[in-house]
């Protein structure tokens, strides 16, 4: 949930017992050819979309069409015209040199997913109710429960589970009101950054950033 490099979703996946329990190599199911670093697999064993970077995604892409592409090397009649048809198809575009983008209508890479996530959940925390009754405390528990299992980024997903169940109980979520959910979505947003060597945000400030706006007026 987080905007995460190859490098650094392959670091997170290592950090959790659960990782372990399926086949976590990134080698292709072809024997000869391992698939682009950065690709993540799906808990079926395929390439998984959301769990995977988009330069990853795209490198993934070119390497199999290279895989699937006919050899003309030995068909010396073959036309020019059969050659353009094959290398413009749009899925073999190469990745440009610059950050890579994908369309707004292309489903989401790891990256726009975490982004996306993050501000919906930093915006439920500052809509909270400033004292939370027990059926509000109850709502929550059971967004957060659900959504920790059902994120469509299995890794990351995985890893939210396990921080929120430490069996210290520090990461239990804090649901009695505004400022100490607040703090609290703060807190698990700043241990994915730690995971990622990013840099930590102050909570101190969470209120401006997703609530009430900075106070230098930038956000009126």
């Amino acid at each position: 949930m987080a905007d995460v490099s190859p490098e650094q979703l392959a670091s997170l996946r290592g950090q959790s017992n659960l990782f372990t329990q399926k086949p976590q190599s990134q080698e292709s199911t072809d024997e000869t050819k391992p698939l682009p670093k950065g690709v993540v697999l799906d808990k079926d064993g395929k390439p998984c979309r959301t769990c995977t970077s988009v330069s990853s995604w795209r490198a993934l892409t070119k390497q199999s069409q290279s895989q699937s592409k006919p050899d003309n090397s030995t068909s010396p009649l073959s036309s020019p015209t059969d050659k353009m048809t094959t290398s413009t198809t749009p899925l073999a575009a190469p990745a440009s040199a610059s950050e890579p983008t994908t369309p707004p209508d292309c489903p989401p890479d790891v990256e726009q997913l975490g982004r996306s996530t993050w501000t919906l959940l930093h915006s439920m925390a500052a809509t909270y109710p400033e004292k939370a009754d027990s059926q509000q405390q109850n709502d929550m528990q059971g967004f957060l429960k659900f959504f920790s299992k059902l994120y469509p980024c299995w890794v990351c997903a995985d890893d939210f589970q396990n921080w929120m169940a430490h069996p210290s109980g520090r990461n239990k979520p804090q649901l009695g009101g505004r400022k100490e959910f607040g703090w609290w979505m703060c807190e698990a947003h700043n241990e994915v950054n730690r995971k990622l060597g990013k840099k930590e945000f102050d909570c101190r400030f969470w209120e401006e950033r997703w609530r009430t706006g900075w106070k230098d007026g930038r956000c009126d």
